[in-house]
């Protein structure tokens, strides 16, 4: 088989995402678990596992044998299969003629006895994903995870405006927001792990009954169990031709709810580096260009990129629910859709190995933060009106809510800041002082209007959240370690 230059491949993920740091890295770490030589041997592995439960149901499995076995799926080479696939039309009959002239001459005839394609087939296709999920994604996820909960400590007392709609909420720390990404995406990387543990094989046949292997052994469940324990799988509760395909389905669902996430993030890094705004920047390499025309350009580049891919994968959910369809014990309507999860949990790792890159290197300007706190555009310091509205409202006052509305709007038609406009209303300023002192947020009423002046001090608990979501997570992906699942 000719060899291609990566520049005459059609896929972007072949040349484009392949070829530079740090995907090039990320690339060859899962060309061994998504590649069609993947793809080849994880199939060369299940007639193996097959073969051995055989001879293990025919009284046992000598060492020297089982080293035999396992020394000729190594030398199954894709482009014989592939050349041997050109004759029979039929990839699995071709892989079997390869194999049985690899494997010791007596164990020839076991090579698939008993199997159909799918036994083979959806067996090797659930421990590759298994396998690129524990040994790839799952790590990728973690790092991005522990990365996230660094950045929730460093700022956890770091002042900033909350937002919604767009528009200047109540303050909050930079480590609470980073802290939000944290639990999202943690609780995400469990299930996707608990859900890699799901994932099934079979080997009941044709249509699922286990006709063949039943004029066999007495115990095709039994042989069935063994086949797939080579695996290091558990067999389908009722497969029919194929495995049910609910359990590939949840994960895969699983994998775009910790894609989404991490768009979600790239979304908000990338307003928050507005030229407007400025709270945070990408790291920008000495020699990098911002745009071909503007020298002075520095683009989230980095934060669109992974938007884009999340774009581009997403939707493919679509098809992952299509493949959920198949008629009565098997069509074979999902045989080339299937063949673009490899794709799909290519773009989604790449796109997490961008954001580990985009938060390690990320800048907060802290002092950017708190000057957009305290302007806050159209009314400065306006973000202390609910905290004036409650502690009104506390004294008793029914129509609070109203009053503060009223002095908000008198400071921005005056152009002068909340505080300032706040101390004019007398009779609800004297109220809300004594209310203050009464607290034990400032030690006597003069203290006041520097309190209103410093919306940072108006942060709840967001810089214990910030702390204690970042602790918990921690600790998770420790235990998530220590249980050995996908961490190398």
């Amino acid at each position: 088989m000719e060899t291609r230059t990566i520049f005459r491949n059609i896929s972007p993920l072949d040349h484009r995402y392949s070829v530079s740091d740090p995907d090039r890295e990320l690339f060859d770490a899962l060309a061994p678990l998504l590649s069609e030589e993947a793809a080849v041997a994880s199939c060369v592995k299940a007639e193996i596992a097959l073969i051995k439960a055989h001879l293990w149901a025919r009284g046992g499995l000598s060492a020297e044998l089982k080293d035999a076995l396992e020394h000729s799926a190594a030398l199954v080479d894709p482009e014989e299969v592939y050349q041997e696939e050109a004759k029979t039309r039929h990839n699995i009959r071709a892989l079997v003629q390869v194999l049985k002239k690899k494997v010791p001459p007596e164990t020839a005839h076991l090579v698939h006895l008993g199997a159909t394609s799918a036994d083979i087939l959806d067996t090797a296709h659930s421990f590759r994903i298994r396998e690129v999920t524990r040994k790839a994604a799952l790590p990728l996820l973690r790092k991005l995870e522990i990365l996230l909960c660094g950045r929730a400590e460093q700022e956890a007392d770091t002042a900033q405006a909350g937002r919604t709609h767009g528009q200047h909420a109540v303050p909050i720390t930079a480590g609470f927001a980073f802290a939000e990404y944290v639990s999202r995406l943690g609780a995400s990387i469990l299930e996707i792990d608990r859900l890699s543990g799901t994932l099934k094989g079979k080997l009941s046949g044709a249509v699922g009954a286990y006709n063949a292997t039943s004029m066999l052994v007495r115990d095709p469940e039994g042989l069935e169990r063994r086949y797939l324990a080579e695996m290091g799988l558990e067999p389908a509760d009722h497969a029919t031709q194929i495995v049910e395909p609910e359990y590939l389905l949840r994960l895969l669902l699983e994998y775009n709810v910790a894609f989404g996430i991490i768009a979600n993030l790239a979304d908000d890094l990338r307003h928050l580096q507005r030229s407007e705004i400025a709270e945070v920047s990408e790291g920008f390499g000495e020699e990098q260009v911002g745009s071909s025309t503007m020298p002075q350009k520095r683009n989230p580049w980095n934060a669109e990129h992974i938007k884009s891919l999340w774009k581009a994968f997403m939707p493919r959910v679509t098809t992952f629910f299509m493949d959920q369809i198949s008629e009565h014990q098997r069509d074979l309507s999902n045989s080339a859709s299937q063949r673009f999860i490899a794709e799909y949990i290519t773009g989604f790792c790449l796109a997490a190995n961008r954001m580990a890159g985009v938060i390690q290197g990320l800048r907060v300007d802290r002092e950017r933060l708190l000057a957009n706190l305290r302007g806050s555009a159209g009314i400065p310091g306006g973000v202390m009106a609910e905290c004036a509205y409650i502690l009104l409202a506390e004294t008793g006052v029914s129509d609070a809510h109203e009053v503060i509305r009223r002095i908000t709007l008198a400071a921005e038609k005056e152009n002068t800041g909340f505080a300032g406009a706040l101390a004019k209303e007398t009779a609800a300023f004297e109220r809300i002082q004594e209310k203050l002192a009464g607290l034990g947020i400032i030690q006597s009423p003069d203290e006041a209007l520097a309190f209103f002046q410093s919306p940072e001090r108006y942060r709840g608990l967001s810089a214990e959240k910030a702390r204690s979501v970042a602790q918990k997570y921690r600790k998770l992906m420790a235990g998530h370690t220590e249980e050995g699942h996908g961490v190398s």
